[in-house]
């Protein structure tokens, strides 16, 4: 199980970032952000492997399910 920024909303940041730089901008110029789109991932089999049993409520929260 893990709880994490979202890869794809993060390659999208980064590309702003880049144009900004291209465009002329100083990185050094540019604005710390934070990913705020977070994502819920659970390995089913590894949860198996491990022994747990994971609660209904998780598999229904969770944005993405590995059997």
């Amino acid at each position: 199980m893990s709880y994490g920024s979202d890869l794809a909303d993060q390659h999208r940041t980064i590309g702003g970032y880049v144009g900004r730089i291209l465009k002329g901008e100083k990185p050094g110029d540019l604005p710390v952000q934070q990913s705020i789109k977070v994502q819920l991932v659970l390995n089913l089999k590894a949860a198996q492997t491990l022994g747990i049993t994971l609660p209904q409520t998780l598999h229904v929260a969770a944005d993405e399910v590995i059997e």
